[in-house]
């Protein structure tokens, strides 16, 4: 059985970890009797804590909402889970990065020495994704307005830019967008509210970024099921081009002459097989016959194509650019010039 003091900051932890825990699953949590978790649920309320009790067949505890709740503590994993993505938000693109270093700041003022030892030895450096200009930053009272209309259910009228903030738009009026907000997502370094429109009568997509709230926010709504049932597997195939089988509009299979542990590291999305010391088979999606041809010739290996005709197609088409293009660069005629 721990001490008394490390098993109040259990207990806390446990309180805080979930809304309701039953008494008995607390006491085998903590190894210890029904009785003695009464007594320590006695103890966190004279520090100040709200634990409530409530009755029923699994009565148990919770800790109840305060306007005064004294600070709260963190066990080791939460520190180290705490610190690591404290020190990743500058990737984010939320604009919350000298907020995020003031907190990690702060908490490793208020953590015991132990604590703090563990999270100055995690220094992690963030480095965001290399891109040919930067990723756009979204205004956090923004990412706070669209996060409490998606909370609260409530339509949400806003200005949609037609494209990023700067650029010109050419000064057209375009009338508001009202939406009933589902999502607020991440996705490749950028925000994403996901959204039924109200005008459209259909599912979308809307760049933060390029949103700019109108308030008040309009009457509650309830909320609709989602294609697919999960925000993850819907916003991938929006991004796919999809119609909604979730896949790649474009996707062919080629064997390669290289073994399947030198491809599989650069494969983010698709299928590679062994088939031999220095072959493998990979099915590969994208949006264009042409862009998945380039994709798969950035193998330094030669390339068998199984199929769809459509990709063998693509093979050809960009074999007589290249072609083209080196013999532009020699002044040699090209399979284009006969």
């Amino acid at each position: 059985m721990p001490k008394t003091s490390a098993r109040l900051l259990l207990l806390l932890s446990l309180l805080q970890a979930r809304r309701d825990w039953p008494g008995a699953l607390l006491a085998e949590r903590l190894d210890v009797s029904p009785r003695t978790v009464r007594r320590d649920v006695d103890r966190l309320r004279e520090l100040g804590y709200p634990v409530v009790a409530f009755k029923g067949p699994d009565g148990g505890y919770r800790l109840d909402a305060g306007a005064e709740l004294p600070p709260l503590l963190f066990d080791d994993e939460q520190a180290v889970a705490l610190a690591v993505a404290l020190q990743i938000a500058a990737t984010s693109g939320a604009g919350v990065e000298e907020g995020a270093a003031r907190a990690l700041n702060t908490v490793r003022q208020v953590m015991p020495a132990r604590l703090r030892r563990r999270i100055d030895a995690l220094r992690v450096t963030a480095i965001e994704r290399p891109a040919p200009r930067p990723g756009p930053h979204v205004d956090r009272r923004v990412l706070v307005a669209l996060g409490a209309a998606v909370h609260a259910r409530e339509v949400l009228r806003f200005d949609y830019r037609a494209s990023p903030p700067g650029a010109d738009d050419g000064d057209v009026p375009v009338p508001p967008r009202r939406v009933q907000p589902h999502h607020l997502v991440t996705w490749g370094g950028r925000w994403y509210l996901v959204a039924w429109d109200l005008d459209r009568e259909d599912w979308r997509t809307f760049r933060a970024d390029r949103i700019i709230p109108r308030s008040p926010t309009g009457p509650r709504f309830a909320p609709r099921a989602l294609p697919g049932g999960e925000v993850a597997a819907f916003v991938t195939g929006r991004f796919r081009g999809s119609d909604g089988s979730g896949d790649w509009p474009c996707r062919g299979e080629v064997v390669l002459g290289l073994p399947a542990a030198v491809v599989s590291p650069h494969i983010r999305d698709g299928v590679v097989e062994e088939l031999g010391p220095d072959r493998c088979r990979l099915v590969l999606g994208s949006w264009s016959w042409t862009g998945l041809a380039a994709a798969i010739g950035r193998f330094d290996a030669d390339i068998e194509v199984v199929g769809p005709a459509e990709l063998k197609d693509a093979f050809a088409s960009l074999a007589r650019r290249y072609a083209n293009a080196a013999n532009a660069a020699t002044g040699a005629p090209g399979p284009a010039d006969g």
